[in-house]
């Protein structure tokens, strides 16, 4: 539970003022902790039937119990109250700060981290084996479902997530994918020039490559004669930790220039796309 009320008067009460209008045609849309939902009857009349604390304590399952003490919607002896009423294991989390619905993003990803990490105890599946990986093929599957940009990546058995910034509409869940591409040209630098730096021989500890991307005007380039084209810029910044000399240090950074993703982007690369087959509507 994150911010849960243990019992159900309180929610009963900021639906008082919309119980005519349920009554009358079955239904209100009613604004909790600052969202609106759409509220039916037999909802109503589920609150006047359900003993919370009864219900809690049949659960039969583990409970992780989530709550700030500075939630001024749900008060924290609410999740004291769930607690109390819950059978073990249980454990509570107190969310220092955050408010109830966790609007600060930090707040959001530090539940998200402690949820994952408590449940895969709970659920029997090591995290490994959850991979949908395909045996012997490496394809990159994506996938964006309605209502967003989050988009579900699984990389040769490879889970990822990227999305759009909020300031676009994304949730900011993942990095975009400029970034991913970013990302990309960076970590093939790097064991790109680990795996030299090893078949030298040579005392390279740890590389750094900060990077950047942007789309730049570019009105005297070569093999450009679009009037205001812009290309995409990569910027590359490596850092080489250990005690190498200068001529080590000169032949790494050639090196880099040579990783098979650097080397893709800066040559032209095809493309073929089609449909795979619709499914007969059943």
């Amino acid at each position: 539970t994150i911010a849960a009320p243990a019992t159900l008067d309180h929610l009963a009460g900021m639906l008082r003022s919309s119980s005519a209008e349920i009554e009358e045609t079955g239904e209100a849309q009613v604004e909790i902790g600052g969202r609106p939902f759409r509220i039916r009857e037999a909802f109503v009349r589920d609150l006047d039937e359900v003993n919370m604390r009864e219900a809690i304590s049949k659960l039969d399952r583990a409970l992780m119990i989530f709550h700030s003490p500075m939630d001024r919607t749900v008060g924290i002896e609410h999740a004291t109250e769930i607690f109390r009423s819950a059978q073990h294991p249980k454990s509570f989390i107190s969310l220092d700060t955050a408010d109830h619905l966790l609007s600060d993003a930090d707040d959001a990803r530090f539940v998200g981290r402690m949820v994952a990490s408590w449940a895969r105890k709970f659920v029997g599946v090591p995290q490994e084996t959850r991979k949908q990986a395909r045996p012997g093929d490496n394809r990159v599957v994506v996938r964006t479902d309605a209502g967003g940009f989050r988009t579900e990546v699984l990389a040769n058995g490879h889970p990822l997530v990227v999305d759009e910034p909020v300031s676009v509409g994304g949730t900011n869940a993942g990095p975009t994918p400029y970034e991913v591409l970013t990302a990309a040209l960076g970590t093939c630098t790097s064991i790109t020039l680990r795996m030299y730096a090893d078949r030298k021989g040579w005392p390279l500890e740890s590389t750094e490559v900060t990077l950047t991307h942007e789309k730049i005007h570019c009105e005297d380039c070569q093999g450009v004669d679009r009037p205001g084209a812009r290309i995409d810029h990569f910027t590359r910044e490596i850092s080489l930790e250990g005690p190498l000399d200068k001529d080590q240090r000169g032949r790494l950074l050639k090196i880099a220039d040579r990783c098979p993703v650097h080397r893709t982007l800066e040559t032209p690369a095809e493309i073929t796309t089609t449909l795979a087959p619709s499914e007969p509507d059943s």
